[in-house]
């Protein structure tokens, strides 16, 4: 027999929305508990550096991550590191969220799960997972002074991971299916003038081979369509990333094509008392300040859910002045 807990609200995931929403119920007078299946923090603890987070010029992602973890336990959230959630009830006023070891009942959820690495799906990649494929610069890196890697992508993530990279290894190979970029220019020009990073335009991987570990990669030009094999001692995914919404899913949230959670401009699901926040949304900008704002806005909303105060018919104005309310002198 489970033993059954009662908050106010119950947040699942730790990341950048989930913590951030934890603040601010805590500061609203909510009785408020965060659960993620891992350590604190998300995804951004894999981020060598964070240039685009305002009030910081730079400053390490496991660093962000840890102050806003501390930000929101020294307001008074509970947090439960390695808790995953395995059940849940979603309809009726109150919630039941299920773990392993207990069952609790909550006023108002908010889903802040954030999303997982995608795979490239070829021969090799789960055979040499862990030796020599990796989905994390930062976690792997370090492991590979000296040698020559690949990084697979072209967006932000990639172009970070192919510079930090190239800090470390002698050769940086970046393999982009497309012949341009998709991060931000800036990054792009960084990138272009490091002396150890080439790029293979219009490539694709087709296999990942090693004995033991990774030791070369088949490319295929997917113009030419000629192939070619290279030798490399690591290959470092970045090619996007799919929402961890199955969960939420089958227990009847709804979800768009691409499986990301539907909200309003409330962080508001199809379930009333159910909010959304972060990576696992259908909001087109994954970034640490997006899912900052959208996690403030869904401990708003939850509180406007469950005290039903003049926010629901002045909403920007009782927000303002709620975020206020137990420091009226701070913005």
């Amino acid at each position: 027999m489970f033993d059954m807990e009662t908050w106010d609200v119950i947040i699942i995931g730790a990341g950048s929305a989930g913590l951030s929403a934890a603040i601010y119920t805590v500061r609203s007078g909510l009785r408020t508990l965060v659960l993620d299946e891992k350590i604190a923090g998300g995804t951004i603890t894999n981020a060598p550096t964070v240039v685009n987070y305002p009030g910081f010029l730079e400053i390490n992602g496991a660093e962000l991550a840890q102050k806003m973890t501390e930000h929101a336990r020294n307001f008074g959230a509970a947090i439960h590191e390695i808790e995953a959630v395995t059940a849940l009830a979603l309809q009726g006023d109150i919630k039941t969220v299920t773990t392993p070891t207990t069952t609790y009942n909550t006023k108002a959820l908010i889903i802040s799960t954030g999303s997982h690495y995608k795979e490239l799906g070829v021969e090799g990649e789960q055979t040499f997972r862990g030796r020599g494929v990796s989905y994390c610069g930062v976690c792997d890196g370090p492991f590979f002074r000296d040698k020559h890697v690949l990084v697979v992508g072209g967006g932000n993530s990639a172009c970070i991971t192919a510079l930090y990279l190239s800090g470390l290894t002698a050769q940086v190979s970046v393999i982009h299916r497309r012949e341009t970029f998709r991060a931000e220019q800036s990054l792009v020009e960084d990138l272009t003038a490091k002396d150890n990073i080439k790029i293979f335009w219009n490539t694709e991987i087709q296999e990942i081979k090693g004995d033991k570990k990774v030791h070369a990669v088949t490319l295929k030009n997917n113009k030419t369509k000629q192939t070619s094999e290279i030798a490399a001692d690591a290959v470092f995914v970045q090619i996007g990333e799919t929402p961890n919404s199955q969960l939420a899913k089958t227990n009847g949230v709804e979800v768009d094509d691409h499986g990301y959670i539907k909200i309003d401009i409330h962080q508001q699901t199809n379930l009333p008392g159910v909010f959304a926040a972060g990576d696992i949304t259908n909001h087109p900008i994954k970034q640490v300040g997006t899912a900052v704002g959208q996690g403030i806005t869904a401990a708003l909303e939850a509180y406007a859910h469950i005290k039903q105060p003049y926010h629901k018919k002045h909403p920007i104005e009782t927000a303002t002045q709620l975020s206020n309310t137990k420091n009226p002198s701070k913005p």
